[in-house]
């Protein structure tokens, strides 16, 4: 984790909300100098801060609403810090809560040098990747529906579905929601069957729109990309949009810890205390890189006896997370190096 630790004349913590900000700002000395709830407009906050913005810096929470506050600090040369949510959750906690002790505990940690970055992502690509993470929404709703309809086939025992569900070919409504005797549960395969048929069409419409329209930033890094086993034109823009930048990631084990690729052990006088930390980092990448790994193994032999031998060793959880594991050092190499996949030192690394 990053701290900020640089000094200026004035410090501002923003508590951020959809329709207010509570505004908190000290000078160097530690003194607070301006304290006032306020509606989140870009003008209420420029005159806020109009009599200390020459040496100020702005801290916000990473929360839902931070585009607007970045995009508009950018655009009028204020410095800003976006705070790691969970970090600050750890740092600020206390015994009462509100959003003026908040902002305040905001501007006292920046001006102490215990201010948790996170990434502020660049605007120009922040609407590309929001679409790529709402495509992968919909995916998982879809899983979800998918699974309700077997879950269902389960609870009342019947013969199991002989043809994978995820091929519409397969969901001939009729014919499943005929396995149920009960016109309820009729009717509930059946909304799941139409809502899946829904969010096929919509998720066909938005791949078709990423793949043409989607402005790829790095070619060339996108390319070496597609040339990793299982990893398609879609993930790859995934993997491109959710890292960005691969130089912010000084080490292989950097990256790995930002896409929950590692165990967080927790110690304390030299005993371990179990492991922690797994919500800290990227999701969305933690994802990607697991969906590559078990799609590499449907197109890589040479992959799946390399499973073959780790599950030996242990579960094929276990043996799927090494994969995911050895994918993104990988995927880091390649792309710090600008060198297509090598199979052959993939599996021997």
């Amino acid at each position: 984790m990053r701290f900020y630790n640089q000094p200026h004349a004035a410090y501002c913590g923003v508590d951020l909300h959809a329709r207010t900000m509570y505004l908190h700002v000290l000078d160097a000395q530690g003194q607070t100098r301006f304290e006032k709830n306020l509606p989140a407009r870009p003008d209420a906050f420029l005159d806020a801060i109009a009599p200390w913005r020459n040496g100020l810096v702005v801290g916000c929470e990473c929360m839902f609403a931070w585009y607007w506050l970045a995009d508009l600090c950018e655009d009028q040369h204020i410095l800003f810090v976006l705070g790691h949510a969970l970090y600050l959750k750890a740092i600020h906690g206390g015994k009462t809560k509100n959003d003026r002790l908040d902002a305040a505990k905001l501007a006292a940690l920046l001006r102490g040098g215990a201010f948790p970055q996170a990434y502020v992502y660049p605007r120009a690509m922040r609407q590309t990747r929001d679409l790529l993470r709402r495509r992968t929404f919909f995916v998982r709703q879809r899983a979800q529906l998918l699974a309700h309809v077997q879950n269902t086939n389960s609870q009342y025992n019947l013969p199991p579905i002989p043809q994978k569900l995820s091929f519409a070919g397969n969901r001939d409504e009729d014919e499943l929601a005929g396995r149920f005797a009960h016109d309820s549960t009729q009717a509930s395969i059946r909304a799941d069957l139409r809502l899946t048929a829904a969010y096929d069409e919509q998720i066909r419409t938005l791949e078709l729109h990423l793949t043409r329209h989607a402005k790829v930033d790095d070619p060339v890094t996108y390319q070496l990309l597609r040339s990793v086993p299982g990893i398609g034109p879609v993930l790859a823009l995934i993997l491109l949009y959710e890292i960005h930048d691969i130089g912010r990631f000084p080490e292989p084990g950097n990256f790995l810890s930002y896409a929950r690729l590692v165990r967080c052990e927790h110690e304390s006088a030299g005993k371990k205390k179990g492991f922690g930390g797994k919500k800290i980092g990227n999701g969305h990448l933690r994802w990607a890189l697991g969906e590559a790994a078990c799609l590499m193994l449907r197109c890589h032999e040479p992959a799946k006896q390399w499973l073959a031998r780790q599950q030996k060793k242990g579960s094929k959880a276990r043996a799927l997370g090494i994969l995911a594991a050895k994918l993104g050092r990988t995927v880091y190499h390649l792309w710090r190096k600008q060198v297509a996949f090598d199979a052959r030192r993939f599996l021997t690394s």
